[in-house]
């Protein structure tokens, strides 16, 4: 079981954050999410970004770029219409940053998802059937 567990683990590097590499990115399905309002959507849903300083703009600027690599956002054309916007932050914690945004408003909108994502632990023990085998991988796990 733990063979198959190490190979999983090596297959899916790309869904793990390390030291090198500050974030994860599954992208095996989208995720569809479900508003409980139909078209237009109200003003409130289209959030103005909050003001920051510009230490937190270069920070939020590094993220938003590592996100677009990562094929998890994007950039919208100049003629693309978007329809809902939220604000971000940035949060820093021990000389690192990330950014946070502020899905308050439109999550008063959403349909709640009535099978949410199970926590790891008991992934692995219904999946691998194993209890607390690994606690904590090691930085160094992903340098090979």
């Amino acid at each position: 079981m733990r063979d198959e567990l190490i190979d999983v683990l090596y297959t899916y590097t790309n869904a793990f954050a390390s030291d090198n590499k500050p974030l994860g990115a599954i992208k095996v399905h989208e995720v569809d999410i479900t508003l409980n309002i139909d078209r237009p959507y109200p003003p409130v849903l289209r959030r103005p970004a909050y003001p920051a300083n510009p230490r937190a703009r270069e920070a939020l600027e590094k993220n938003i770029q590592e996100l677009i690599q990562l094929g998890v956002l994007r950039k919208v054309s100049h003629n693309e219409e978007v329809e809902v916007t939220t604000p971000v932050i940035i949060a820093c914690h021990n000389d690192k940053s990330g950014m946070v945004g502020d899905f308050r408003a439109f999550n008063t909108y959403t349909v709640p998802d009535r099978y949410p994502i199970p926590g790891i632990q008991e992934t692995l023990t219904q999946v691998y059937n194993i209890n607390g085998c690994i606690e904590r991988l090691s930085p160094k796990f992903f340098d090979a």
